[in-house]
């Protein structure tokens, strides 16, 4: 093969290869472009527009959207609800050291997630709600005492939500809901409520006794009473009638004589029942 062959042959290889680098290069341009050019922000989140690394300030909605490619570019933060939780240590008013466990449920509102994204970045529950969190219980745990932060738990809960919810709602963060998981304290204040609790069971324990021997004795006080109230009646009805004792006896009397009865002592007297009617008439054995 001539040389001139040769060298027409590897003119038009390179020419071919050329062509096909420019086509190679032309196709990943096109996809750039076509990629870069349109995205999706999902339910549930927000988008940050950025061009040459600058924050726009207005949100983006879920949806389809276009952008410039290479030049602009799109952050997505969450706006749904998101929990987060962490301990935070704290003193009570009695100087007790207190750990509490807070779960704080919270959400992004869409339009605050540019400057948000702008002034803190995606770390904002290290940056933001964590610090927060932790200030407000130990503001308003410091406010009770060891024993009211269990007594009075709800009452610390809804302190500690309603100062973090003016705190975060600044960052465009809205608290939802916060809970109180656990409290902790330390061993000699858990020693001494064992006790205390133990303390008062006894006492309203010895207190039942008491209420319930008081009222044994009421009892026995009225049935005295009672008793002493027939007895003064029958006195005063013998004074007012001597005859009062053998009425008794006939209503109590079945009309059968006993069988043994005292040789000097009548069964009925009926003399003093029915006067001189009858004459001096005993029921005698």
């Amino acid at each position: 093969m001539a040389l001139k062959e040769v060298e027409d042959i590897e003119a038009r290889l390179k020419k071919y290869v050329g062509k096909l680098v420019t086509y190679a290069v032309l196709g990943i341009l096109l996809l750039i472009i076509v990629f870069g050019t349109f995205y999706t922000i999902p339910a549930g989140y927000g988008g940050v527009l950025m061009t040459f690394g600058k924050v726009e300030p207005t949100p983006i909605p879920a949806g389809i959207h276009a952008k410039i490619p290479l030049i602009q570019s799109v952050v997505k933060m969450e706006v749904r609800t998101q929990k987060y939780e962490a301990d935070a240590s704290a003193s009570s008013s009695d100087l007790q050291i207190v750990t509490a466990k807070i779960a704080t449920n919270y959400h992004l509102t869409a339009q605050s997630v540019p400057q948000l994204y702008n002034d803190i970045g995606l770390g904002y529950t290290e940056r933001v709600i964590q610090p927060i969190e932790s200030e407000c219980v130990k503001s308003i745990t410091a406010k009770f005492t060891a024993e009211e932060l269990i007594t009075k738990r709800e009452e610390v809960r809804q302190e500690i939500k309603t100062l973090m919810t003016d705190r975060l709602q600044q960052r465009g963060i809205i608290v939802e809901e916060i809970s109180i998981v656990n409290f902790d304290f330390s061993s000699e204040f858990n020693d001494a409520i064992e006790k205390k609790v133990v303390s008062q069971q006894i006492l309203l324990k010895n207190q039942i006794d008491l209420q319930t021997i008081k009222v044994q004795a009421e009892q026995a006080q009225a049935t005295a009473q009672g008793q002493a109230q027939a007895i003064q009646l029958i006195n005063d009805q013998l004074k007012a009638n001597p005859n009062y004792i053998e009425w008794l006896k006939v209503q109590k009397w079945d009309g059968h004589l006993p069988y043994v009865v005292g040789s000097a002592t009548p069964f009925l007297n009926i003399d003093n029942l029915v006067g001189n009617a009858g004459g001096n008439v005993s029921a005698t054995p």
